[in-house]
């Protein structure tokens, strides 16, 4: 077995600055919160799912229910009106420590949005009818793109390079 010992006092230095930053990276999971934050919106914008794919449009039947109750119709999927008036493009949070990030949202609906439901799924109202009224397919918002991958390497290479030269 062969053993190096350094004992030079810049790479000392640079190592324990990287341990130090390594215990608690609050502020790359702050930059990497951001970036996925403006992506999610952007995609949100454009209407497509963080692999790219188109979201389902917005069926005529959804339209015309809108128009029926005298709405503003919002053709593209996901904007439009809603129980609380704040849009779920809106409603996004993000939150990070030492060793997370977290981007959501809190609206209850956001889940179908998401994942997609089935007519019924959710089991009838006072009336018997269902709940959703209608198949609602899956509009993917939230998730990690190839892009975001690339953008949380590039934010992590900067970080880690910003510690070494400091």
């Amino acid at each position: 077995m062969i053993t190096v010992e350094l004992e030079d006092a810049d790479v000392e230095r640079i190592l324990a600055r990287l341990s130090a930053s390594l215990s608690d990276m609050s502020e790359v999971m702050n930059e990497i919160g951001e970036q996925l934050e403006f992506e999610t919106v952007k995609r949100f914008e454009d209407g497509v799912a963080p692999d790219g794919t188109s979201w389902a449009p917005k069926s005529p039947t959804t339209i015309a229910a809108y128009e029926r109750r005298g709405q503003t119709v919002d053709v593209r999927p996901l904007f439009g009106p809603n129980v609380d008036g704040q849009p779920l493009r809106s409603s996004f949070f993000r939150d990070y420590g030492p060793d997370f990030v977290e981007l959501g949202t809190n609206k209850i609906y956001s889940a179908v949005m998401q994942f997609g439901a089935a007519k019924g799924a959710f089991g009838t109202d006072a009336r018997g009818g269902s709940i959703p009224w209608g198949n609602i397919p899956a509009r993917p918002f939230l998730g990690i793109s190839d892009q975001d991958r690339l953008n949380i390497a590039a934010i992590v290479e900067e970080w880690l390079e910003d510690i070494v030269e400091d």
